[in-house]
């Protein structure tokens, strides 16, 4: 079955679509979600899942699964894939502290339903009214190309007829001091991806493709094993973040390389949606040729790469 990308959402401080996320706007200041997607609904939620929101509601739009009069097809066709590591690490070292310094009872009731690590999912489901499976992952490095995989296989296995998949890590104190300084995104991206013939049957344009993913050890075997299910040499590579420098130049030696981490900061669990969403930017910008995604580098370490295809290759 064909899995397409027929929507895509992007909430970046330097990018607000994706051909942006190839050539973002030089300066830009931090997203303000009740700008995006008004005050309500707002109250009590961390940032993690307010920037979910923005990038939610744009890839629905873009998709038109979603107006001014809510969702255009039934809840229960739409999944949830969130992919987030640090997305509510502020409000657990809150919970943390305030436990340590005081009581468990002195806690605050509001910030109880933040803690769950589902949040994001969760709250995102809600609110659009998408009652189709709901997922969250917080899976390291992989974890946003993870999430499109999952999306896929619930597809594929007849689960939903499509999905949201979101990628989104916000920028406080708390995920500096976890990551030794970094800043991240601060922000948010989003794919809706279905099957071609629920694309077709709504009369929607797909700008991309879903091609093979490949999961293991070592980004080297991992590139290996994509390049002998997908075929075509990639035209263009989006590396891994954090040791993008130390990546060999022997690997997929000639293709064009692009660094989304080197520009937007730490993307973690939301890196693989940026990549895939930059991708179908790339293919607006008249890019052609395999894209390939990819997280992790260490040999002893897990890594993902998913190809991705521009739809007229399809």
């Amino acid at each position: 079955m064909t899995v397409v990308v027929s929507g895509v959402g992007v909430v970046l401080p330097r990018a607000r679509s994706a051909p942006e996320l190839m050539a973002p706007v030089a300066e830009a200041p931090p997203v303000e979600p009740k700008d995006l997607v008004g005050r309500k609904g707002l109250r009590y939620k961390d940032r993690a899942t307010q920037l979910a929101y923005c990038a939610a509601d744009a890839a629905l739009r873009h998709a038109g699964l979603l107006d001014d009069g809510g969702l255009r097809v039934p809840g229960g066709s739409v999944a949830v894939v969130a992919s987030s590591n640090y997305g509510n690490l502020d409000t657990i070292c809150r919970a943390i502290d305030t436990i340590a310094e005081q009581t468990a009872a002195a806690g605050s009731a509001m910030d109880l339903p933040n803690a769950s690590s589902n949040v994001i999912a969760s709250s995102v489901a809600i609110r659009f009214g998408l009652r189709g499976p709901n997922l969250m992952l917080c899976n390291g490095a992989t974890s946003g190309l993870d999430a499109v995989h999952w999306a896929a296989t619930l597809i594929r296995g007849g689960r939903a007829s499509r999905a949201l998949v979101l990628g989104v890590e916000p920028d406080n104190e708390s995920v500096r001091a976890f990551t030794g300084g970094a800043r991240t995104i601060d922000g948010a991206a989003a794919l809706v991806v279905e099957s071609g013939e629920s694309a077709a049957e709504r009369g929607v344009s797909a700008p991309a493709v879903l091609g093979d993913y490949v999961r293991g050890a070592g980004l080297g075997r991992t590139l290996e094993r994509l390049a002998r299910t997908a075929g075509d040499r990639p035209a263009l590579w989006h590396l891994p973040e954090q040791r993008a420098a130390a990546v060999p130049d022997t690997l997929l030696e000639g293709v064009d390389r692009h660094d989304l981490a080197e520009v937007f900061g730490l993307g973690s669990g939301a890196l693989g949606v940026l990549q895939c969403a930059a991708a179908v930017g790339w293919f607006a910008q008249g890019g052609a040729g395999p894209v390939y995604a990819t997280a992790g580098t260490d040999a002893d370490d897990a890594s993902a790469g998913l190809a991705l295809h521009g739809r007229a290759a399809a």
